[in-house]
């Protein structure tokens, strides 16, 4: 890998991180269509795809420290009872939602992977994960939600719905942004509110895996020109996922009614684009 893919590697990670376009999806795709002899199931790529993680993370960490600071706080009582209660459910929703995508990703993501992880498979993906951002919208619509309800009126039953729905992208192609949203939406959220409860959700998964990814390469020995590559692409992917990060936030409050349907039809151009180059 040279280090110009690394930095668009780095870049189309910080964009599809917070995005609901499939990181994964995009991984797979780009060097494909591009036609880069890169192996990313090589050993000396773990290194690289850590530290774009630990750049999202940092990002998303920085986006949203006063959420945590509010939760964290809040349950060691620092801003009252009231906030000290609300605080823990908002905790124990993140956490219930995580638990689904957990325990089937433990079960079967390095066989769902091994399976569906070709392009053109991806590319199919990508179209489904199109449709079903627009299929989100439109039954939103057809159930008139228009409310703005804060996270912490969501029941246990609307938490494990959303991390159901997060297990979709276990298959390459299907956002894991994308599918926590679509869950969050159609249990009553505004789309701030879910996108934000999404990314919350985001980072002890993204912090897991970097953790994973290091205990797996702790025996390496890192060149220095793969070093280089790590660090750039960590800071790049990381300023990348900060900006995109706010945007989408800004977007989905001022576009309420609509915001996913550009994202829906992004993938299922993309993703017909990608088949279509692919199979000719």
């Amino acid at each position: 890998m040279t280090l110009l893919q690394a930095l668009i590697l780095a870049i189309v990670q910080g964009i599809t991180e917070p995005f609901p376009v499939s990181s994964l999806g995009h991984a797979v795709l780009l060097p494909a269509l591009l036609h880069w002899d890169l192996d990313e199931h090589a050993p000396m790529f773990l290194p690289f795809l850590t530290m774009l993680h630990v750049g999202t993370l940092v990002a998303l960490a920085g986006v949203f420290w006063r959420d945590w600071m509010a939760i964290l706080g809040g349950m060691f009582g620092r801003y009252g009872s009231y906030r000290q209660m609300e605080a823990i459910r908002i905790f124990g929703l993140l956490v219930i939602a995580t638990i689904p995508a957990v325990l089937v990703g433990w079960l079967l993501e390095h066989r769902l992977r091994a399976v569906f992880g070709t392009p053109l498979a991806v590319a199919g993906f990508l179209i489904l994960n199109g449709f079903l951002l627009m299929v989100t919208e439109w039954l939103r619509r057809q159930k008139g939600h228009r409310d703005h309800k804060p996270i912490a009126t969501l029941a246990p039953k609307d938490a494990v719905i959303i991390g159901i729905w997060q297990c979709l992208a276990l298959l390459p192609g299907l956002s894991r942004s994308g599918a926590t949203m679509n869950g969050g939406l159609l249990r009553g959220l505004d789309h701030e509110t879910a996108a934000r409860f999404s990314l919350l959700m985001a980072q002890p998964i993204v912090l897991a895996a970097t953790v994973r990814e290091a205990w797996q390469m702790r025996h390496m020995t890192i060149s220095h020109d793969i070093m280089v590559q790590c660090i750039a692409g960590a800071v790049v992917a990381g300023l990348t996922a900060l900006i995109c990060s706010l945007v989408m936030l800004r977007f989905f409050r001022n576009h309420d009614g609509w915001a996913l349907t550009p994202f829906g039809v992004y993938c299922v151009l993309a993703g017909l684009f990608a088949g279509a180059v692919i199979l000719l």
